[in-house]
């Protein structure tokens, strides 16, 4: 875990991104000294840590909250603010491996998760500036007849009416590219200012009661009743522990390390387009495409384009982030090769292998929550009341997401970052290959 927390940047200070540069900071929180006691210990402030502090709080338990950096230090605030629906497998596949009641259930989850992000951004976070639409932009034209089933499928079976078909005509009236075939335009999905909304769900967790200790990384847990976390300078016991740690969790929990692989993604941000911001999007949505090693961008809100792309999966960021992904964004649009990039940075978030959350209980008194694999705004968000009703008893829609099939890197955890790179790399060469 030390490695992922203090490689790619410094202690106790956010990235220099676009995000931080436009957030209202808080003051930092102090660190932990001493011992102290919990109901409920929660580690990480990420979405995932949050919002379970701040419904855990909310159901009265006593929490406290460790994290290692600061709030929204990870994922929760570098990522590209949108907020997708469903998981990271179609639904009709999700149909085929789980049965279609289970199925239904899971799509639930995903469609309240969407909605409960909104309600919590108007309520605490207003200016995360949530907006609605994201289009899923296909590179090649054998792609459209899938997604089409699956649009057709989802008003079918679901009355998800929110899916927009587009051909390549109407896709070069949205987007200013040659490069996209066609998509599907998701009015039900949309996007935010991460860094602004994990802030958001920071001041309501202390407003509702949540103790939250900021430069403490946790580097020993011992299972038993209570767990005792152990950091540099203190230790929690708490009676229930909440692991919220996703990419940064490392070796805290090997039950959950061997399922939730860390990488790592990087986003630029251009100067201010002006005028020329409407040639590249004509309206206020986000664009994710259909590569492997996804493209996925939008405008801020003064005018610059935010793009991201570009992976790696070991623990050292590229020296030269803005070259990395500037080359992906000249891809898809050739016409900014004058525009000068102010801001790059990147994030390490955590992927599965079945590419489906991980959510399960190393322990009777621990809780995972994590591996989102690019669906994390909205479901580490959900990850929230879930763990809270969990823990309080209900474990119904916990025990659902655990039996998703999320099985072990192959390899070993040794082996299985370099088995991961070479995949990566071929999956990666594909795309520049066109197949």
């Amino acid at each position: 875990m030390t490695s992922l927390l203090w490689k790619n940047d410094r202690r106790g200070e956010y990235p220099q991104s676009w995000y931080a540069a436009t957030a209202p900071l808080l003051a930092p929180f102090a660190r932990l000294e001493g011992e102290t006691r919990a109901d409920i210990c929660v580690i990480g402030g990420g979405y995932t840590g949050l919002s379970a502090a701040l419904h855990l709080a909310r159901a009265g338990h006593d929490v406290v909250l460790l994290e290692a950096q600061r709030v929204g230090f990870g994922a929760s605030g570098r990522n590209g603010g949108q907020v997708s629906g469903g998981y990271n497998q179609p639904q009709s596949a999700l149909e085929r491996k789980l049965g279609r009641e289970d199925a239904r259930a899971l799509w639930q989850i995903a469609e309240e998760a969407k909605a409960l992000t909104r309600s919590l951004v108007v309520e605490h976070a207003p200016d995360a500036h949530y907006r609605p639409g994201v289009l899923l932009a296909k590179w090649h034209r054998r792609d459209m007849p899938a997604a089409l089933r699956e649009a057709e499928h989802l008003a079918r079976e679901y009355g998800y009416d929110q899916l927009e078909p587009l051909d390549r005509n109407r896709m070069r009236e949205l987007v200013g590219t040659q490069v996209y075939q066609g998509g599907l335009l998701d009015r039900g999905a949309g996007h935010l200012h991460p860094l602004r909304y994990a802030l958001g769900l920071t001041r309501a967790a202390v407003k509702a009661g949540v103790r939250i200790f900021e430069g403490t990384p946790v580097h020993h847990l011992r299972h038993g009743s209570p767990v005792i976390l152990r950091s540099d300078r203190g230790r929690v016991k708490a009676d229930h522990v909440v692991l919220a740690c996703n990419g940064y969790l490392a070796g805290l929990e090997r039950k959950v390390a061997g399922r939730v692989m860390p990488i790592n993604n990087y986003i630029i941000a251009t100067e201010p387009l002006g005028p020329r911001a409407k040639e590249v999007l004509s309206a206020d949505i986000a664009v994710a495409d259909s590569r492997f090693v996804i493209n996925y961008f939008r405008l801020s809100e003064d005018g610059r384009l935010l793009f991201g792309g570009g992976e790696s999966y070991g623990t050292r960021f590229p020296r030269d982030i803005a070259a990395k992904v500037r080359k992906p964004m000249l891809e898809v649009f050739p016409q900014l090769a004058d525009a000068r990039i102010e801001y790059a940075w990147g994030g390490t978030l955590a992927i599965t292998v079945s590419r489906l959350p991980c959510f399960m209980r190393p322990a009777p008194n621990v809780w995972n929550a994590s591996g989102y694999s690019g669906h994390g705004v909205a479901l580490a968000t959900m990850a929230g009341p879930i763990l809270a009703e969990a823990i309080g008893g209900d474990t119904a829609r916990f025990d659902l997401l655990a039996r998703l099939p999320v099985p072990h890197f192959p390899g070993g955890r040794l082996l299985s970052q370099p088995v991961l790179a070479l995949a990566m790399r071929w999956y990666a060469m594909r795309d520049r290959l066109g197949i």
